[in-house]
């Protein structure tokens, strides 16, 4: 088969057409809005564009090294040569991390072209692809003489997890390229997986989803419908207790409870939103509304009760998982990276299927402050987990340095379990798909950033735009039309949720969308003003473990202080937030009004309430949560308790 050979993934669109634009992480063939390829959108300079830039140049070299130097990419090697498993490294999930930097290769290639890359991607998948079994079978940690049996752990072996990002590499590629090696194997092992775990094979599913929406997207390319009943059965299977209970419940492996009857999104952070974007692909190509409802249920009460104001979703450390609602301590936020991606897949997904603008909210919420949180500046470090509180100084790692896994202290360079660097590199790579949609009528914008669109509605009626902005630093987002057809079409643009007050071409417009029909011109402009201004946020009075704090946010925004940005010998616990007196912005930093507080002795830590008393006012610089620690060790704070009085 061929990548032409396949079904439109949308009203004149084949897979060849992904290719000849680019590619897009998530194709659906039908849904409200319609995702524009890598090739239609492109960065221009800016906040966004530099972290991508910064992914290529960086970041993609150091995962590749970590993989060599860490021996996962030679696990392949050892296989081939039959050197398992005594030479096997890493845990048994690492060969996703291979996986996952292929993807973003794949995904860097779509929108540069860049032959260098490419022959490094060549070169990886010679490895990957020499280690695949004669019957699709393709994982190092199992299966062979001295290793598990095949299948024999589905509850912590991660093998259908692996096959998943392997597939999602070979999807990556397909769209990008065409077919090659890596699509042949990516098919081959789905070809295994149906063979296995169709509906007279293992009835079992994996304690790792990710699966699922792996085999519904090369049902998008390839057009074969095996791969999109496999995943549909893999949904419907979870939550028939099919997995072995464990300690932490059946709840983490979403195993408890059928995804149709669950109300909101729960267990290992991770997983349930990797299992929701899978269920809606399922939902979206089946024409199942029962399905995408019970997705959009879930997604709802989780982003109302057990959601961090930074986006981040996971409050508990023990099983890195979501806690019940409302329970969001700062100073525990797991808040793993890896969960900031899959939340960013699952609203896409929901945006894409049916155009609620607080998906884009949430997307950009979480973009800002886990995903840019994560990456150092030079893109070699990273936070597997990303705290609201960090309450004493951390310990900056050694460059050469693996560390465990999680300790929110500073950004490493490396991890035991190093799943949150590679999941960064494909998503940053993947970053510019998430700009901007299109449907019959128009093209509508998401996320604001500098960037260029070209692309076509259907009809091949031409549209071209330039979007001009220095956003998140300014509010003023200026859309300049540079191609358009002879006849009206709908510009539509988000208005942020917390937008109040801001303005298109100088009339007010509520948080939502706006939409701009008439028959534009070449060189016409759109003007959306953003109230992006420095404000107040207090939390629910249900999330107990801020109440009587407030957060300093501007934009989309989440500030912080920092222990570097207090005077010396002051504790950051002696702070308190004056609210009386309004945050202001001030040589690209936050100032606002603080007192320090005088703080009971030693001795005992109760006493009558009333006990603290204003020692003295000061003025508090705050900076960008997604920049913490970026000077070193530092304690730091998004909640602030508020002065007495």
């Amino acid at each position: 088969m061929t990548i032409d050979e396949v079904l439109p993934i949308a009203p004149g669109r084949t897979a060849g057409d992904w290719t000849r634009r680019g590619g897009t992480p998530a194709a659906p063939s039908r849904g409200r809005l319609r995702p524009l390829g890598l090739r239609e959108v492109t960065l221009l300079p800016g906040f966004w564009q530099r972290r991508q830039d910064v992914n290529r140049s960086a970041s993609l070299a150091h995962i590749e090294h970590w993989l060599e130097r860490a021996g996962w990419l030679g696990n392949f090697d050892a296989a081939v040569e039959g050197r398992l498993p005594g030479a096997r490294r890493g845990r048994e999930f690492a060969d996703t991390e291979t996986y996952k930097l292929l993807e973003a290769m794949a995904w860097e290639f779509g929108r540069t072209g860049d032959l260098e890359l490419e022959a490094r991607y060549s070169a990886i998948v010679r490895r990957v692809a020499a280690a695949q079994e004669p019957d699709g079978y393709l994982n190092t940690n199992f299966g062979r003489p001295g290793q598990q049996p095949r299948y024999s752990d589905l509850e912590w072996g991660h093998e259908l997890y692996s096959f998943g990002h392997l597939i999602q590499a070979g999807v990556a590629r397909a769209r990008t390229f065409g077919t090659d090696e890596l699509v042949e194997v990516a098919i081959r092992a789905a070809d295994h997986v149906c063979d296995v775990f169709g509906p007279d094979g293992i009835a079992g599913v994996c304690g790792h989803p990710e699966i699922e929406p792996a085999l519904v997207e090369l049902y998008r390319v390839t057009g074969d419908r095996r791969y999109l009943e496999q995943a549909a059965l893999f949904v419907d299977r979870r939550g028939h207790r099919v997995l072995a209970d464990i300690e932490f419940g059946r709840s983490y492996f979403q195993d408890e409870v059928p995804v149709r009857a669950a109300e909101v999104l729960r267990g290992h952070a991770v997983r349930a939103t990797y299992l929701a974007a899978g269920a809606v692909d399922v939902a979206v190509e089946t024409g199942d509304t029962e399905l995408l409802d019970a997705v959009t249920r879930q997604w709802r009460a989780a982003v109302a009760r057990r959601t961090y104001l930074t986006g981040g979703m996971g409050s508990r450390h023990q099983d890195e998982a979501f806690g019940p609602d409302f329970v969001l301590p700062p100073d525990r936020a797991y808040s793993e990276t890896c969960a900031g991606v899959g939340s960013v897949m699952l609203a896409w997904r929901l945006l894409l299927a049916q155009g609620d603008p607080r998906c884009a909210d949430l997307i950009e919420r979480t973009l800002f402050n886990v995903i840019a949180t994560s990456p150092s500046d030079d893109g070699t470090r990273f936070f597997y987990t990303n705290t609201l509180h960090q309450r004493v100084l951390g310990t900056e790692p050694a460059a050469d340095t693996q560390v465990p896994r999680a300790a929110s202290t500073l950004r490493a360079p490396w991890f035991e379990v190093s799943c949150c660097p590679t999941n960064l590199a494909r998503t940053f790579a993947g970053l510019a798909a998430y700009v901007a949609t299109s449907d019959d009528d128009g093209v509508q914008l998401h996320q604001y950033a500098a960037a260029r669109i070209r692309t076509a509605l259907p009809g091949g009626r031409a549209i071209g735009l330039d979007v001009d902005t220095a956003y998140p630093a300014d509010g003023r987002i200026t859309v300049r039309v540079t191609e358009a057809p002879d006849a009206p079409w709908t510009l539509t643009l988000r208005v942020p949720h917390w937008a109040d007050g801001a303005t298109l071409d100088g009339v007010a417009v509520p948080p939502g969308q706006v939409r701009v029909r008439r028959r534009f011109a070449p060189g016409e402009t759109v003007v959306l003003d953003l109230p992006v201004r420095p404000r107040l946020t207090a939390a629910d009075p249900r999330v107990d473990s801020v109440r009587g704090c407030a957060a300093v946010e501007r934009g989309p925004v989440v500030y912080c202080v920092e222990s570097v940005d207090l005077p010396p010998h002051v504790p950051l616990e002696a702070l308190r937030l004056d609210p009386s007196i309004a945050p202001e912005d001030r040589d690209g930093a936050v100032v606002v009004a603080g007192r320090l507080a005088s703080l009971p002795g030693n001795e005992w830590p109760y006493g009558p309430p009333g006990r603290e008393t204003d020692v003295r006012a000061l003025e508090v610089t705050l900076r960008p949560y997604h920049d913490w620690a970026a000077r070193g060790p530092s304690t730091m704070r998004v909640w602030l308790p508020l002065a007495a009085g």
